[in-house]
């Protein structure tokens, strides 16, 4: 299935909402820009904004050519200048004019970018074409040199408003069935992030091509799910390893769960061969790790574990897989919340006797929850059972279940 994100880039300024300012003094540095002072525009704002999608659009309205390169797939001068250097060099033979495109700047950092900064700056000066860079956040340090070689422009978060305009009309041609009450819904609570509220749109109307107000209260429900999604997205999307290495700091998932999650979805985003096996190999690598911890109690492993399943699978591919993948949860998964469910149910009947009885919850355990479901048989026991232990209607379901 096509992402809808690639499918509606806007094709023209005119269908970029929310950003009129920017996009128009960023059109005129384009076309004016053999008169300007910097050869350079660094245009920043957070995801989701229009910044790449900005630059495309204006190019195809002047008929000018766009050489993309992601920073973040460049770890050094050498590479800079190559990939960069080459595109300057060259005259568009097709087009009349050309637009160098390097995006995500933020992804310069380490210590194999060194050189990285200062080859872009370099490149800029000697630059034939307009620059565009795009960044998150260009106001660290780091980028002092390239900010006063640029025109900086700031793309603001998305208002909620131009988020629904952009879902209500991908709606439309979609034939996807909405109210405005619950598109609104949607729109509010993506942060101000188109790419993202377009992700949601997707996910939740792929089966009945229909939105609703469950559908959206799932969503809303799902904060948990949310977050293992978003790591996994961080992960699988990024070749940036500063970025990949931090997915999982919010996730509400123990160890056991994000391995499994991890090991459902991978087959689904890495389709080639070769980097879904360095990406199992991370992956095991990590499993080995976790029953060294089991065994041996040994949790400075945790942070071998947490590098292995982040950046070690983020850099196991090539390059960054543009298909869309709705991520699932393993059939291992509800299992174990089904074992979770039964011991907690166990262990709140243990507390409620040994309450009584005056005896340890692990003596209950171990020597009165085997036996109980076979008293539990006696419909003229069972009834004093619930009545002197309290039982409610859960714990009373669990015990019947219990009985064969």
């Amino acid at each position: 299935m096509r992402p809808l994100i690639h499918k509606y880039i806007p094709k023209t300024t005119k269908e970029i909402f929310g950003q009129d300012d920017v996009v128009k003094k960023l059109g005129k540095f384009i076309v004016n820009f053999s008169k300007e002072k910097k050869n350079s525009a660094l245009i920043y704002g957070p995801s989701g904004t229009g910044k790449t999608c900005s630059v495309y659009a204006i190019a195809d309205e002047l008929g000018y050519e766009v050489i993309e390169v992601n920073a973040s797939d460049m770890r050094n001068a050498e590479q800079i200048n190559q990939k960069v250097g080459n595109a300057i060099k060259q005259q568009s033979l097709f087009a009349k004019g050309k637009i160098i495109l390097v995006d995500e700047i933020d992804g310069l950092s380490g210590h194999e970018d060194r050189g990285g900064i200062q080859a872009i700056t370099k490149l800029i000066e000697d630059s034939s074409f307009p620059l565009i860079l795009t960044a998150t956040n260009p106001f660290d340090n780091k980028f002092s040199s390239l900010r006063s070689k640029s025109n900086i422009m700031e793309f603001k978060q998305l208002d909620y408003l131009s988020i629904f305009k952009i879902l209500k009309k991908i709606c439309d041609y979609e034939k996807i069935k909405y109210d405005d009450g619950t598109l609104r819904a949607l729109s509010r609570r993506c942060g101000g992030d188109a790419r993202a509220a377009i992700n949601d749109l997707q996910a939740l109307t792929q089966e009945k091509k229909e939105l609703t107000v469950e559908s959206i209260e799932e969503l809303a429900d799902r904060n948990k799910t949310e977050n293992i999604m978003t790591a996994l997205n961080k992960v699988f999307k990024t070749t940036d390893l500063k970025i990949a290495i931090s997915a999982f700091e919010s996730v509400e998932e123990d160890l056991n769960e994000q391995l499994l999650w991890i090991d459902e979805n991978l087959p689904k985003e890495y389709t080639k061969p070769e980097d879904l096996a360095r990406a199992y190999e991370m992956l095991s690598k990590a499993d080995v790790f976790s029953r060294r911890i089991k065994r041996w109690q040994h949790y400075r492993f945790l942070v071998y574990i947490n590098a292995l399943i982040t950046a070690g699978i983020a850099a196991a591919k090539n390059e960054k897989y543009r298909n869309f993948v709705v991520y699932k949860p393993t059939g291992r998964i509800l299992k174990l919340w089904w074992a979770k469910q039964k011991a907690a149910k166990k262990k709140a009947i243990a507390e409620k006797i040994a309450l009584k009885t005056h005896s340890s919850k692990k003596e209950i355990l171990k020597n009165t929850i085997p036996y109980l479901p076979v008293i539990f048989k006696s419909r003229e026991m069972r009834s004093g059972i619930i009545n002197e232990f309290e039982f409610d209607n859960e714990e009373i379901e669990w015990l019947k279940n219990q009985v064969k």
